[in-house]
């Protein structure tokens, strides 16, 4: 019997910002675990969780399960969370903010600096940075990504949605890639066509800045039907204004099949609406099975900038959602880029600021992170429950408030039964400030 350890290896955190031609450290090989044995869950337990393939087969009292298979993986110290999955995110622009750098910081001004950016940079640049953030990501607990992409204008339209589908492939082992292609209203159907047949899995967009809003939108949700796809839109991403777009989604998707994937990101507006506006929002979206992905640290940064008092916190009301029947997920969006200057890739960052800024419970918050994001990307449910897919974060903490407040160092993540990551914190004394090793494919 192999008793696996967090082993020690290259940092998997590139400097910052990432030169596009940066060496990557060198990948390990996931490894299959049969067992995960003392670790602590959330009600307190302590067990032992066996694994078969891809499948969570018992979770039992600790030391109370028969022979386990060949590689056992000790959990005591740890706690046993499901991984958490990121349900929005914009990786062709991660870590570009040092190239870009916009001279406001709201919504039109990071919009105008991307672009001015985006008609210089090529597709490896594109993958050199999204390879960086999404091993980021993996490295932090993540095992999902949903990645929206823009289409480009000068030269090659699709390199991004290319250096994307190249990262997914390259990555296959350790992360879930999903790649939602940003439609602009300049973008003819065969440019949408072709990203599709390129890798792309979703129709994406931000219908509320086209000039005529429920127009584009109608015809993002009639190339989604065309293409056999499903749809992650921005969906109204401001606070004030007449040019929503949720009602015009709403209606158009709610006869789709159920496990068809719809999803209203941002959702801005909503929160700036009275009591029963939101319940009115809520009602519609649960009833066409639209889900809702809230976005903290992007919406915090760039809306309500305008206010010199009482300056709105550009969310949604996640409560009030909840409340009606929506799913509802959570995720970081931006990360050092034009439209976020500062972001850690970590779910346990996206937690607190829900926690801050949304008002919810700790339970809550990271349900948003994990669950939630994992349903409104229509993933299988996982977790250390039997039946469930063995994507679990392994911390080093005493319960929640641990992980979210202090987001402990110590980490394992394991994505489909297999270890992908490893991190310890290691004191080389007392006068030393802590080393961080880790190994991350």
């Amino acid at each position: 019997m192999e008793t696996l350890t967090p082993r020690r290896g290259d940092s998997a955190e590139p400097p910052a910002p990432l030169p596009a031609t940066a060496p990557l450290p060198a990948t390990a090989p996931p490894r299959q675990v049969d067992r995960i044995a003392g670790v602590r869950l959330l009600d307190g337990r302590e067990v032992d969780v066996d694994i078969a393939g891809e499948t969570v087969v018992a979770v039992r009292a600790a030391g109370a399960s028969a022979a386990p298979g060949p590689a056992v993986l000790d959990g005591r110290g740890f706690l046993a969370l499901t991984a958490p999955a990121e349900p929005h995110a914009h990786l062709d622009k991660a870590l570009s903010w040092g190239a870009t750098r916009p001279a406001g910081g709201d919504l039109g001004a990071a919009i105008e600096a991307w672009r001015a950016h985006a008609v210089t940079v090529d597709a490896e640049e594109i993958h050199g940075r999204a390879l960086a953030a999404a091993r980021r990501l993996v490295a932090n607990g993540t095992t999902a990504v949903r990645s929206h992409v823009d289409l480009h204008s000068a030269g090659d339209p699709l390199r991004g949605v290319r250096a994307l589908a190249r990262v997914r492939e390259e990555l296959a082992e350790v992360l879930d890639l999903q790649i939602a292609v940003m439609v602009r209203q300049e973008d003819p159907a065969d440019r949408v066509r072709a990203a599709v047949a390129a890798g792309a899995d979703l129709i994406g967009g931000a219908p509320h800045l086209a000039s005529d809003t429920a127009a584009e939108t109608h015809r993002l949700v009639d190339l989604a039907e065309e293409l056999g796809t499903g749809i992650d839109l921005h969906v109204d991403e401001f606070l004030d204004g007449d040019h929503g777009m949720l009602a015009v989604f709403t209606e158009r998707v709610a006869s789709w099949e159920p496990a068809r994937v719809r999803t209203a990101g941002h959702c801005c507006r909503i929160g700036a609406m009275d009591a029963p506006g939101q319940a009115a929002a809520a009602d519609a979206m649960s009833g066409a099975g639209v889900g809702v992905v809230t976005l903290p640290i992007t919406n915090l940064y760039l809306q309500g900038r305008g206010a010199a008092t009482s300056t709105p916190r550009g969310l949604p009301p996640v409560r009030a959602l909840l409340d009606g029947g929506v799913t509802v997920a959570a995720g970081a969006d931006n990360v050092r880029d034009p439209f976020n200057p500062v972001g850690r890739s970590d779910a346990a960052e996206t937690a607190m600021l829900l926690v801050v800024a949304a008002h919810l419970d700790l339970e809550t918050a990271w349900h948003l992170v994990t669950d939630g994001a994992r349903e409104v990307m229509g993933l299988p449910p996982a977790g250390p429950v039997p039946g469930r897919r063995p994507d679990l974060l392994l911390v080093r903490a005493g319960g929640i408030d641990d992980v979210i407040a202090d987001a402990a160092a110590d980490r394992i993540v394991i994505r489909a039964g297999r270890v992908v990551s490893a991190r310890a914190v290691v004191v080389v004394d007392p006068f030393t400030p802590a080393t961080t090793c880790e190994e991350t494919p």
